[in-house]
């Protein structure tokens, strides 16, 4: 694929909104550490630098080898990106007087390709403590604000750029069309990644890599693995073969939900119920880390028994994301791990499958666009995610059964809440957190001692960032009588207003 952008990470917490915002452009994009550049940059039609909360004058700060990219590829520095391209060709960078952090409008704007459709007093995102004081020789200033001289600049080469503030985020009100001037006017990139050209040549690849061989996919009933099923089965038909494990740990009748929603889909699909399995190994474990990895190893111990049941199986199918990917990977410090995803960790040597993960360079929305190009049924489509060690990581504490029944109850009345009252839509991501404290409580003439239940519900696009759904009080209300009247042993209810970030979206 020739017609695509390369962004190295320097470690910004905006990084992945990048990205989001070169798709929005029905560009394909990669994001790959800024020490682990692809060896062959030419098959890239631009190159963007991303910030990073390093200074360029410091002796740590990232400094990788660009040789085959500057002057030869369409470049783009992005705060660090831009200061690292001035301080490193000539120009001289400094701190600034102040920080330059947060909203701030163009002064200027020079009349240029890249600024075209830019207006002045556009306003901008800044997120730094350095500033571009002088420009490398030969380069032209082609924006400003009130306190950054460089705001924007280019290079005498005509392919190198910089640019101080953010495009990426919301607040940069024509940061998108900054991006397309670069990506599409400039660059020649060409706007062809949609979910219909993703379905053909995926479908495509899978039956070259795939071959007659048979594959093992572990369904969950959400979107992703959904969405990967298909893709596969028609890229391979009765080759592949689909299990759906219940871990003990799946919402209030999800399992036979689950398996009853395949049926139609023509889709083999074997039911595993394996709840006594993982609830054993959880007891006692408290730490949220080794939840996961002990569900992780559960998972891929039952799917190798599986796996030897099915003669010939050669591959294990996963429906990872792009999110996951980039939450399980540290970018040399500056891009702490935030989670581990237990279908991003690899497999053991004694499992001798190999893994095919036809949905790991999308985000969740474009995979929701990928089903629709599908035409799989929309009940699938619009499911809020679930995360893969489920109700474990909202358990807070250690997990056992009574527990797991009780958040089930909460978790049910509060999610079938949703649809009644019209809102299971209008929501991202909903779900019930069960607290590890004990509050007093008073029903009818009684004391009660007894468990206390947060809600959660978020709105977000791709999961990479989210913000807390402003709920009715009358529905909140509503759901925290049922809740505190029907599930024995909780007697309070808190509703969650964390956004992500700080926060994230589970609580755990």
């Amino acid at each position: 694929m020739q017609n695509k952008v390369l962004i190295l990470d320097f470690g910004s917490q905006y990084t992945q909104l990048i990205a989001r915002r070169v798709r929005e452009l029905s560009i394909f994009c990669e994001i790959h550490p800024y020490h682990k550049i692809p060896k062959d940059v030419s098959t890239y039609k631009a190159v963007i630098l991303s910030g990073s909360p390093f200074s360029v004058r410091s002796d740590d700060a990232p400094h990788p080898d660009l040789s085959e990219i500057r002057n030869k590829i369409p470049l783009l520095g992005v705060c660090y990106g831009a200061q690292y391209l001035a301080h490193f060709n000539g120009g001289e960078v400094t701190p600034s007087n102040t920080r330059e952090y947060g909203r701030a409008r163009l002064a200027s704007v020079t009349a240029h390709p890249f600024t075209a459709n830019i207006p002045q007093d556009s306003q901008v995102w800044m997120s730094h403590s350095d500033t571009i004081k002088k420009l490398p020789a030969g380069a032209q200033q082609l924006a400003s604000t009130a306190d950054v001289a460089n705001a924007a600049y280019c290079m005498d080469d005509g392919l190198t750029y910089g640019i101080q503030f953010h495009p990426e985020v919301y607040h940069s009100t024509d940061g998108k069309q900054l991006l397309h001037n670069f990506l599409i006017d400039i660059a020649g990139l060409i706007p062809d990644w949609t979910s219909d050209a993703f379905v053909e040549t995926t479908i495509t690849r899978l039956k070259d890599q795939l071959g007659d061989d048979k594959v093992i996919l572990g369904l969950s009933g959400g979107v992703d693995s959904s969405v990967a099923a298909i893709l596969l089965h028609k890229a391979i038909g009765k080759n592949l073969h689909c299990i759906f494990v219940n871990n003990g740990l799946l919402r209030k009748n999800e399992y036979d939900a689950v398996l009853d929603q395949y049926k139609h889909m023509g889709l083999n699909v074997k039911g595993v119920d394996a709840t006594e399995a993982f609830l054993s190994e959880l007891a006692n474990v408290s730490d949220p880390e080794t939840k996961r990895k002990i569900i992780g190893r559960v998972f891929v111990e039952v799917f190798d028994t599986e796996a030897n049941l099915v003669e010939g199986a050669k591959w294990l199918a996963q429906g990872t994301i792009y999110p996951d990917v980039i939450e399980s990977i540290s970018v040399n410090g500056p891009s702490a791990t935030i989670k581990s995803h237990h279908n991003v960790g690899g497999l053991p040597d004694y499992m001798k499958l190999s893994v095919v993960e036809p949905l790991n360079m999308l985000f969740k929305d474009e995979v929701r666009r990928v089903g629709a190009s599908l035409e799989m049924p929309k009940e699938i489509l619009g499911r809020h995610p679930f995360p893969g060690p489920g109700l474990a990581i909202r358990i807070l504490g250690d997990i056992t059964a009574e527990k797991v029944n009780m958040l089930q109850e909460v978790d049910y009345l509060f999610i079938k809440g949703l649809r009644d009252h019209g809102l299971y839509d209008q929501v991202w991501q909903a779900g019930a957190i069960l607290l590890p404290v004990q509050s007093v409580g008073v029903m009818g003439d009684e004391r009660t001692y007894e468990k206390c239940v947060a809600l959660r519900a978020v709105t977000s696009t791709d999961g990479m960032t989210a913000d807390w759904v402003h709920l009715p009080y009358e529905f909140l209300q509503e759901i925290s009588n049922q809740i505190i009247n029907r599930v024995p042993g909780i007697n309070r209810v808190v509703y969650d207003i964390s956004s992500k970030p700080p926060a994230t979206i589970e609580w755990e």
